[in-house]
């Protein structure tokens, strides 16, 4: 049967240059969340150019349809789920599951951030936004992945964190405050994961995004590209191991 690559659902490591769990040695199936634009985005094409299968999932139709459209195969998986929602995520997984297995990689990215105001002038809803998707999206593909993950003892999966989830900064408290969260969480997941997987918070840097941009203004465009990070980032995220397993990394 042929698979579908597009389908609706309703830093520096310890291990750098390495081959092992996560990296080296053949072909990964590599799961990006937030996979339609920004840092997600160059890292889907990134793999690909590499040879590696993505499994990468978005909000946006539209964003999927961009990014199958630049691949250079067609053996990839792309999925429209929100990972603010559980039971997007518990569809998500069977799909994935259904037609392509589990995945080697999972990277955690998808993210939002407020925009840069006092956090007495936030809105309930924009701070429910940013935590529901940089904290809770991340703990809703924990728990859906890693018990598939967990039989077969391998698997590292990548929190995307940020220099303020280790540091603090005024008019962005809520996305600080869930990257501390994405920290904290790593960290005590992999206590609990079995020997063979790993769990990391990556910070990815100062990269000119939209979310950087929200921030910076023009300043922003002051800092790398998202393609060229890309090419250091999918290098490291690939030679992970289980050694570098509850790490703080940064690319």
């Amino acid at each position: 049967m042929t698979v579908p690559t597009t389908t609706a659902l309703g830093t520096v490591s310890r291990a750098a240059g390495t081959a092992a769990a996560g990296g080296g040695g053949g072909s990964k199936k590599v799961m990006i969340t937030g996979v339609g634009k920004g840092l997600g985005r160059a890292l889907a094409l990134e793999l690909d150019k590499r040879g590696h299968i993505v499994i990468g999932c978005s909000r946006s139709q539209d964003n999927l349809n961009s990014l199958q459209s630049q691949f250079t195969s067609d053996k990839h998986l792309l999925l429209d789920a929100d990972v603010k929602s559980n039971s997007s995520v518990e569809e998500l997984a069977r799909v994935v599951v259904e037609k392509k297995g589990v995945p080697d990689i999972i990277v955690n990215n998808a993210g939002t951030i407020n925009q840069n105001k006092k956090i007495w002038e936030v809105s309930e809803e924009e701070f429910d936004s940013v935590i529901d998707t940089n904290v809770k999206g991340i703990a809703n593909m924990l728990r859906h992945f890693i018990p598939l993950m967990i039989p077969n003892k391998q698997g590292i999966i990548v929190n995307m964190s940020s220099g303020w989830g280790r540091s603090g900064a005024a008019l962005v408290a809520p996305y600080c405050a869930s990257k501390w969260a994405v920290e904290g969480l790593s960290r005590s997941v992999a206590k609990e994961l079995p020997e063979g997987m790993a769990i990391v918070a990556l910070n990815p840097g100062v990269i000119h995004t939209d979310m950087l941009t929200s921030c910076f203004g023009t300043s922003a465009s002051l800092y790398q590209d998202p393609d060229t990070w890309a090419l250091k980032a999918a290098t490291m995220i690939l030679n992970l191991t289980e050694a570098d397993n509850g790490a703080s990394l940064t690319v």
